[in-house]
């Protein structure tokens, strides 16, 4: 039986949670926007750039070698963490790009007028807008599934807008306000037995969760790298072998070729025919290392300890009067936006940057979403492992000091 993580040791592997922000310990809680990245990532793009630094697939010589190999390791670690083929993973900057590459190379070609692209009120606004320019070009048009009052997915309003003009049903897998865990492989079911192709974003689950892609039934799969621990500019897109190979390339360039004539193109397999150009080689290589992190951790004992801080942030914050939670769905993932009377959301994550915590306010990239809830902007306090309780504590007793102070 292995032993269970030493949770004070691990969070001395992140640099920056040392530090301090105005003359106070930092208490960083917005990880949903994004992650805090351990030595151990840190080093990894440091040592590519310091002893490998070469181009991918362009040379024979040792570095670009060395280049390649770190590279493509990387995109095998990613595969294997999410159980799936590495030539049906392609590397991208990030979730918007990989949903933009399914709008433009598979949606596009395939939607006509009169044809809908079903979506739901929580998601962010990467899984909308690229679907809007879509529609603009195609004549097709936006359908809503609609939340529960607990900030849940409405299964049976879901159930009863999967109709035959749905081309695509593209939808999150972990809400990025509301925490809320969609039921991904009981919408893809619904949705297979229609004939409805599936998108997943996967950003703020693949941090926090194990996940198994096949199990999930999806025929698309986005996620991002600076979320889970990797450099900005990183991510991936799983499709399946036939989207892929059906696919036209959403970019051209170097990489995605096999042969280019002025009469005409031959282009590489996927995934490199969707990889046009140098790619970002170091934060890729850094990728594989926050992988490698997570795994030696175990992804269950992730879960379990943003679990449990999240349960004690809960009660904790449901007890200070006039604080409202937003997201109170069975399961949820460890984010709590909310809101205290009285105050605004940017005076109140100012306030409380003072005190050094740093939380999250606005709209979260979920218009649609503050829409329905009728509110500008919360706040949110997003938790990952390297918190602690005390953290927890000292969120709960800045919300009480600010609040008096506001009011």
């Amino acid at each position: 039986m292995s032993p269970r993580p030493d949770w004070l040791r691990i969070r001395a592997d992140f640099p920056v949670l040392t530090r301090q922000v105005h003359g106070k310990p930092l208490v960083y809680l917005d990880s949903a926007n994004t992650s805090q990245k351990p030595q151990q990532v840190i080093n990894a793009v440091d040592e590519f750039y310091r002893e490998h630094n070469a181009n991918v697939s362009r040379a024979v010589h040792a570095l670009g070698s060395e280049a390649t190999e770190a590279y493509e390791g990387a995109r095998a670690k990613l595969a294997a963490f999410v159980n799936v083929p590495r030539d049906e993973l392609v590397l991208t900057s990030g979730t918007t790009f990989a949903i933009n590459l399914v709008a433009y190379s598979w949606a596009l070609p395939r939607l006509k007028e009169g044809d809908a692209i079903l979506l739901t009120r929580m998601e962010h606004h990467a899984n909308i807008v690229p679907w809007q320019l879509v529609a603009q070009r195609t004549g097709a048009h936006i359908k809503v599934v609609e939340l529960t009052p607990e900030g849940a997915l409405d299964l049976d309003d879901l159930r009863a807008k999967l109709t035959a003009e749905v081309k695509l049903l593209a939808f999150t897998h972990v809400s990025n306000v509301l925490g809320t865990v969609n039921p991904v492989a009981e919408i893809c079911r619904e949705a297979r037995r229609r004939g409805i192709p599936t998108l997943v974003d996967g950003s703020q689950a693949l941090p926090h969760r194990a996940v198994d892609i096949p199990m999930l039934g999806c025929d698309f799969y986005a996620f991002t790298g600076h979320k889970m621990l990797g450099p900005t500019g990183t991510g991936a897109l799983w499709a399946r072998r036939q989207h892929l190979r059906e696919m036209p390339p959403f970019l051209g360039g170097g990489e995605m070729i096999k042969e280019v004539r002025f009469e005409g193109t031959v282009f590489n397999d996927p995934p490199h025919k969707f990889e046009a150009g140098t790619p970002n080689i170091a934060g890729v290589v850094g990728l594989g290392a926050a992988v490698d992190y997570l795994q030696a951790i175990g992804m269950a004992e992730v879960e379990a300890r943003e679990q449990a801080l999240l349960a004690v942030a809960t009660e904790r914050l449901s007890a200070i009067p006039g604080l409202r939670v937003f997201g109170t769905a069975p399961g949820k993932a460890a984010v709590i936006s909310f809101l205290v009377e009285g105050a605004h959301a940017h005076d109140l994550a100012t306030l409380l940057d003072l005190e050094g915590i740093a939380v999250r306010s606005g709209h979260h990239c979920a218009h649609p979403l503050m829409a329905h809830f009728g509110i500008p902007a919360t706040c949110r306090a997003s938790l990952a492992f390297y918190n602690t309780h005390v953290e927890v504590e000292q969120l709960a007793a800045g919300i009480e000091k600010v609040r008096k102070l506001l009011q």
